[in-house]
């Protein structure tokens, strides 16, 4: 079986640890490789700082498939120290609101000698799983820039300007005045051929329970991707990030309710629309106890929880099973 999953951040690794648990891939292991598992990464979040390259949900999902994930944080690397941060710090560097711990740095050193060797982010990213073995093809929806920028009111004057969603979040929790979200470069950007494919020729596609607006979002701002996923044959199966009116974790309510959509599973899937008509859904999984109707999709109920790889399991096979295959 192929599986291909759109994910981004924490609970799109977790979830993948999921789809690999049930699938005995990665981790999970039994030496079988009957399946394979594709993974279209999130890049809405990258950003430079300190002159190197960080892009956060694929090395999330690198560091999670391949062990290496710090466990408390369920991001950045084990066993981490932050010298280099105290260091820049001293000399007043900005921003200093951002974590880059010392093991996390070499990953962005090679990344960025790479990508300015010519190398396209999909290579250099192959070539950082070798390292780590995650189990999975993590695939960069595109090689272009398309940061996720957000319209904020400054706190310290009043006047309206867009940052860089790293910014918004780890510097601002997303705690001030937000109006609105912008994918900058998306104009100029595309979907890899690898990602295209990788849609294309999947036996089935998953949407995780990832932020419908900056993780999964921010893929399908990208040109190409939408239609990829129109004219993919495979049935693709969404999982919602909500679960009793709160998303699973992080900021997905604040980030709806900025574009003006409920932090529902029926709002969400009708965000996301269905395939028979202008949308991408052909299933919609939500949470066990809910009533949700979505038009045009097929609504499942199952428990959503990702407590643990097992549960996560279950959660997958839920899906496959809700679009037989």
């Amino acid at each position: 079986m192929k599986v291909t999953v759109l994910v981004g951040g924490v609970g799109g690794a977790r979830f993948l640890l999921g789809v690999q648990k049930l699938l005995g891939l990665g981790q999970f292991s039994g030496g079988s490789d009957d399946h394979e598992l594709t993974a279209v990464v999130n890049v809405g979040d990258d950003a430079w700082m300190h002159g190197v390259r960080i892009c956060p949900d694929l090395d999330t999902c690198m560091y999670t498939l391949g062990g290496g994930v710090d466990p408390e944080r369920g991001w950045g690397h084990r066993d981490e120290t932050w010298h280099a941060m105290e260091e820049l710090a001293r000399y007043g560097m900005q921003p200093d609101w951002f974590g880059l711990g010392d093991r996390d740095l070499a990953t962005h050193l090679v990344r960025t000698q790479a990508l300015r060797a010519g190398y396209s982010l999909t290579e250099v990213t192959a070539a950082l799983c070798d390292r780590w073995q995650p189990g999975a093809k993590l695939l960069p929806v595109t090689n272009d820039s398309c940061e996720t920028h957000v319209v904020i009111t400054d706190p310290d004057d009043d006047s309206q300007r867009a940052i860089h969603f790293q910014e918004w979040w780890v510097r601002y929790r997303a705690e001030v005045p937000t109006h609105g979200f912008g994918f900058v470069g998306s104009e100029k950007a595309s979907a890899t051929a690898d990602v295209t494919e990788a849609i294309a020729e999947t036996d089935i596609v998953l949407l995780a329970p990832s932020n419908p607006v900056v993780s999964i979002g921010a893929i399908l701002a990208v040109p190409g991707i939408r239609a990829a996923l129109r004219s993919t044959p495979a049935p693709i199966v969404g999982y919602s990030p909500i679960v009793a009116g709160k998303p699973l974790r992080g900021m997905a309510d604040t980030c709806l309710s900025v574009i003006g959509v409920e932090s529902t599973s029926q709002a969400v899937g009708a965000h996301y629309g269905a395939r028979s008509g202008t949308g991408i859904l052909d299933y919609w999984l939500v949470h066990e106890g809910e009533n949700t109707q979505v038009d045009g999709v097929a609504v499942h109920s199952a428990p959503l929880l990702m407590t643990d790889p097992a549960a996560t399991a279950e959660m997958v096979r839920a899906g496959l099973d809700l679009a037989g295959v």
